[in-house]
């Protein structure tokens, strides 16, 4: 059995088998994740001393980033005793993950191929989460989909789903075609590690392609709720997409300091917004990256170009946050 050493002092065993990630979880660390498959690299960390062994393919790692001796804690375990340079995220230590029924509550189509879903929990039930994170619904065939929550934590206890129709989806099908209020599902979760972290810095930059709008909207719902957690912050959300009927949501937090850029990549010519990625729009507004957190949400692809992006322009590695949607 091997001690995992983390940055911050803290540490537990890992047996042979076991991922480090799901080690750390079994002893009551949690530490930051989001696909648990290798593929969205956010449980990246670095071994500052001790070996490691692979359990499966570190698909989001750079060669460069092998080379320099990053991991992935969801795809590796300790072949003897170790140190990472990572810490645990002790505010969700405390987030317990349940597997609960839930119906159907509302379906509202906010783009031709964006579905709004309310799902209504048993009254009895008590579903704690940090906005930010995802749940796992299962429909009765047993297919299992992962879903963002767009809303902060509501007196009745619904969770809002954005979810995109994907071509010869499972799920999509039923979501478009045969899902109706009332229906019976279950849902599994929180899961993931995406949430708002408490920092110094002046600014917080939103980054958000299709669909990843919807953990942001929840984290600014928290902020709309409680305003003191980001007194004195300059917020900016650059949501990207292809064409305007990708733009369905517009913020409206009068008690916030926001700045909202919706940004095209194949804006017709009357477009009066911002154009390309967003990360792209992101440097064009020339915001001072050395005192920003930044929140990136949508496509593994444009997380991956936006981290290289940014961190080269001066943000902090540490202070880039990830959850990359990757298709089942």
């Amino acid at each position: 059995m091997a001690i995992v050493a983390l940055s911050n002092h803290k540490w537990f065993t890992a047996t042979p088998e076991t991922s480090l990630l799901d080690a750390a979880k079994a002893q009551g660390l949690v530490l930051e994740h989001s696909c648990r498959t290798g593929r969205c690299g956010a449980c990246k960390a670095q071994v500052i001393k001790g070996e490691t062994q692979i359990l499966k393919a570190e698909e989001s790692l750079e060669a460069s980033e092998i080379d320099a001796g990053f991991i992935l804690t969801c795809c590796r375990t300790a072949v003897n005793d170790i140190e990472l340079d990572i810490e645990d995220l002790g505010l969700l230590a405390k987030i317990n993950t349940q597997t609960l029924p839930c119906k159907i509550d509302q379906l509202n189509l906010l783009a031709p191929d964006v579905m709004q879903i309310f799902l209504r929990l048993p009254p009895t039930n008590q579903f704690n989460y940090l906005p930010g994170q995802y749940i796992d619904v299962i429909a009765k065939s047993g297919v299992r989909r992962s879903y963002s929550i767009a809303n902060a934590l509501r007196s009745d206890s619904k969770l809002e789903l954005h979810v995109r129709a994907v071509t010869n989806g499972q799920m999509s099908q039923y979501w478009f075609n045969e899902a109706k209020t009332n229906d019976l599902l279950r849902l599994e979760g929180p899961h993931g590690t995406f949430c708002f972290h408490p920092k110094a810095e002046k600014s917080i930059i939103f980054l958000a392609t299709g669909t990843g709008i919807a953990p942001i909207k929840s984290i600014l719902e928290e902020f709309s709720n409680n305003a003191e957690l980001v007194q004195e912050k300059n917020i900016y959300i650059y949501w990207g997409g292809r064409h305007l009927a990708d733009l369905y949501w517009q913020p409206d937090f009068t008690n916030l300091n926001v700045v909202f850029r919706p940004t095209l990549s194949r804006a017709q010519s009357d477009w009066e917004g911002r154009r390309g990625y967003v990360q792209d729009a992101v440097i064009s507004d020339d915001i001072e990256l050395h005192d920003s957190v930044v929140y990136a949400c949508g496509s593994d692809t444009m997380i991956h170009a936006a981290k290289r992006l940014l961190v080269a322009q001066g943000l902090k590695a540490n202070n880039f946050y990830s959850d990359a949607f990757v298709s089942s």
